[in-house]
């Protein structure tokens, strides 16, 4: 896939103050190469329409930061519709000086031309900032939307990988190829897990040799576990492994119960969790939407995240407890314990993660939700993680939420959420709500 490529588009007429709008061009620019380095931006102002075709008809944008340097009318935003399908930001400049004299710029009418336009004739979502290139919450709302057309875009180079069926009764989780592909660019890729069951017992102890090495480092008592254990563990960590690097899968959804114990005699748990440390967003129980969700966690942190059931409420501590029987990334287990490995609390057979998350500064709990009708959504909440020991056999993070826990609870249980969640390391509220404005898709703020 080509590079991302995020396109500055300031436009303006030559009949206002051109001193204050090159003043206002050069700083926006500036902060825009700032932020990314990716930017293009012209080497002057788009004063007509023909400098418009001109620097757009070469370029590919994947995002378009469309500026009212001053009022330009509705034909400037009809040209950019034309000639690009990408997410649109409209950005507005104050006003630079208010002296009962010369009105210098007037970008916040044009920004109300542009965004007619883009309702009238596209209905493009777009997102809106309105500010001087040097306001922090400018910025920020920059920085969010930017970081969100990242995400569109690497949607598009994705393959997310299905590994068995959900169980019975876990239909939430399931996706079609074509409706993942059409909402989100994804490409959806499915194997059964016996496939994967059947290539790990035959290899060889020696051929697993360095999967069983990675755990042993990874990991905090896992020579308790028996030694067959051990070994099955290192031959699925390698059949994993090695699919994800032929077919090119960067998320993966796994079935895990009952098939890995009944059929295999080993957790696959362990194995999802390097996975995860590896790189590669790892969600069980089968669940499309979960691993696209912690995928998406991960482009935006940069850092594993934890996936779990929401499971406990403790409203004195304004706090919800995310739980999950054994899969979790090492490197977001508590420095003091390290990633303990112990047994999958319900079958009682191991390795299965057994510890609680670090404490956090920040984290965001997200979902992509999928409604009945086809149609997505976003859970979005911000809060940190506190510093809590394991809470119940298995992996687990307490987070105080922004927002009253127990109404955060009631009104997403109330509007039929998926039970599974993403915790993302950081606040990343803003980004996403930007991304699911630029996917058309609902937002749940909490």
């Amino acid at each position: 896939m080509k590079p991302f490529v995020p396109v500055y588009v300031p436009v303006g007429v030559p009949t206002f103050h051109m001193e204050s709008a090159q003043d206002a061009f050069e700083r926006s620019a500036a902060a825009l190469k700032a932020m990314d380095g990716d930017f293009v931006c012209p080497q002057e102002k788009l004063l007509s329409l023909d400098a418009l075709r001109a620097y757009l008809d070469p370029l590919a944008p994947d995002l378009i930061v469309f500026q009212n340097l001053t009022f330009a009318n509705a034909a400037y935003m009809a040209e950019v519709l034309r000639r690009t399908s990408c997410p649109v930001v409209l950005w507005t400049l104050r006003e630079p000086v208010i002296d009962g004299g010369r009105l210098r710029l007037n970008s916040l009418t044009g920004a109300y031309s542009a965004a007619n336009t883009l309702r009238a004739f596209s209905d493009r979502p777009f997102v809106y900032v309105f500010g001087a290139p040097e306001e922090e919450r400018v910025q920020q709302a920059l920085k969010a939307a930017v970081a969100a057309a990242r995400v569109k875009h690497g949607m598009r180079a994705l393959k997310l990988a299905a590994v068995g069926h959900t169980p019975q009764g876990f239909g939430f989780g399931r996706a079609l190829d074509g409706e993942l592909m059409d909402a989100f660019g994804v490409e959806l890729e499915a194997i059964e897990a016996r496939e994967l069951i059947d290539r790990a017992k035959g290899y060889t102890d020696e051929e697993c040799r360095p999967y069983l090495d990675r755990t042993a480092c990874m990991t905090c008592g896992f020579e308790s576990t028996p030694e067959r254990n051990r070994l099955d563990h290192a031959r699925l960590y390698k059949a994993y492994s090695d699919y994800v690097q032929t077919s090119g899968a960067g998320a993966l959804a796994s079935r895990c119960w009952p098939d890995f114990f009944t059929a295999y005699g080993t957790p696959v748990c362990a194995v999802l969790s390097l996975l995860n440390d590896d790189g590669v967003a790892a969600a069980c129980e089968a669940d499309v939407y979960g691993a696209l969700s912690m995928w998406t966690g991960m482009q935006l942190s940069g850092s594993p995240v934890f996936f779990g059931d929401p499971v406990s409420l403790n409203e004195e501590e304004n706090t919800v407890t995310f739980w999950h029987c054994g899969a979790a990334a090492c490197a977001l287990a508590r420095k003091d314990t390290g990633a303990q490995i112990g047994v999958h609390p319900n079958r009682k057979i191991g390795p299965a993660m057994d510890f609680g998350c670090e404490a956090m500064d920040a984290v965001t709990v997200f979902r992509i939700g999928r409604e009945p009708d086809g149609s997505f959504r976003f859970f979005i909440a911000e809060g940190q993680a506190l510093d809590k020991p394991k809470q119940f056999i298995g992996t687990s993070v307490v987070v105080r939420t922004d927002a009253p826990s127990r109404e955060l609870v009631e009104d997403s249980v109330r509007a039929g959420f998926e039970p599974h969640f993403a915790v993302i390391p950081g606040r990343h509220g803003a980004a996403l709500e930007a991304l699911a404005t630029f996917m058309g898709f609902e937002i749940y703020r909490y």
